[in-house]
């Protein structure tokens, strides 16, 4: 059985659709989304960083591409069997988060990295409709890049609120979000979330540089507070004109900016040594591709996939120097809570 549910933002409407999908490939290089043809949903995994940055990381036995190829949609109302989640535990305990951030702000004060995005995976068991927890999860905090993909050897289910690349036209254009907090005003008055936010619109800026055209690439929104059910995000927001398609514009820029840190490899070196887990699908990005060539791909942030009865989600936060241990293992559970009240 495949099933894919898409928040109709995806496409500039309202509610839940339920995309007719009529043919799944998998791929193994970016070079194949050069012959996508039509309607498709694209999920890309954060494996792929291995081959875009060519370094030795934790991978999965996943595909690193899933491409759904879509014949048409039909608007949804809601899913409502029992479902039943079980927390199992995390793949890092709490004393040892906040012992990796201090390692982080060690190797921040030797100069080695300037930021690094820390995840963490807490496994579930789960009984029931993954329909119905897809509902239950896109209710409890509505965001623009809301999907659930249901395969028959895996599931992802996705909440994603941060958009990676739109194309249209020849307008390129990212959202990086850095600063999470529960009131706006904590974001407001907070230096620490906007220089987060300033190193990760830099590396956007430098990433949408090497597919754009000289002088083209622009900041036009900085430090802008959005706010969702449970929390309030900061994004800021960059742009440039590019002639390039798809996978060469991919091959550049990933993986996404705001969940790696920077400089960008050697973080990624640095999450592969200090994360027990490899992220898989997390952490890497999905969304539609149309038959122009234009696409929008969100950062898969607050996601979850597994297979059969178990599931795991994930949840990150930027380590920088200013961060305090306690606060970032906070913010850590406020990410979570969308999900489930651990």
């Amino acid at each position: 059985m495949t099933s894919l549910i898409l928040q109709g933002s995806w496409f500039a409407k309202g509610g839940l659709y339920e995309a007719q999908v009529s043919r799944v490939e998998t791929l193994t290089e970016l070079a194949q989304l050069e012959d996508l043809k039509g309607l498709c949903f694209i999920v890309l995994s954060y494996d792929l960083s291995a081959s875009t940055l060519n370094l030795p990381i934790k991978t999965t036995f996943y595909p690193p591409i899933i491409c759904c190829h879509i014949s048409h949609l039909k608007p949804i109302d809601r899913f409502d069997s029992p479902f039943r989640l079980t927390y199992l535990g995390s793949s890092i305990t709490d004393t040892d988060y906040m012992q990796k951030v201090e390692t982080v702000r060690g190797l921040i004060s030797r100069g080695t990295i300037y930021q690094v995005n820390l995840t963490n995976k807490f496994d579930f068991a789960i009984d029931g409709d993954l329909r119905s927890l897809a509902w239950a999860f896109f209710q409890r905090q509505p965001v623009p890049f809301a999907f659930c993909l249901i395969l028959d050897d895996l599931f992802i289910l996705s909440g994603s609120m941060e958009l990676f690349l739109s194309k249209r036209g020849r307008v390129l254009k990212s959202m990086p979000i850095k600063g999470t907090a529960r009131e706006a005003e904590i974001l407001e008055k907070s230096k620490k979330d906007r220089a987060e936010n300033l190193m990760i619109t830099d590396m956007m800026r430098n990433d949408i540089g090497r597919v754009a055209l000289t002088g083209s690439v622009s900041t036009t929104e900085l430090f802008k507070i959005t706010a969702y059910k449970t929390l309030y995000q900061m994004h800021s927001t960059v742009e440039g004109l590019t002639d390039l398609i798809l996978g060469k514009i991919i091959k550049e820029t990933f993986p996404p900016a705001s969940v790696t840190g920077a400089p960008k490899v050697k973080a990624v070196e640095v999450i592969d040594q200090l994360e027990p887990h490899p992220r898989g699908y997390y952490c890497g990005c999905a969304g539609l591709v149309e038959p122009s060539g234009d696409f929008t791909l969100s950062v898969l942030i607050r996601t979850a996939y597994g297979q059969q009865d178990h599931l795991s989600y994930y949840a990150g936060c930027g380590i920088v120097w200013d961060s305090e241990p306690d606060n970032e293992l906070k913010e850590l559970y406020l990410k979570v809570k969308a999900f489930y009240e651990l």
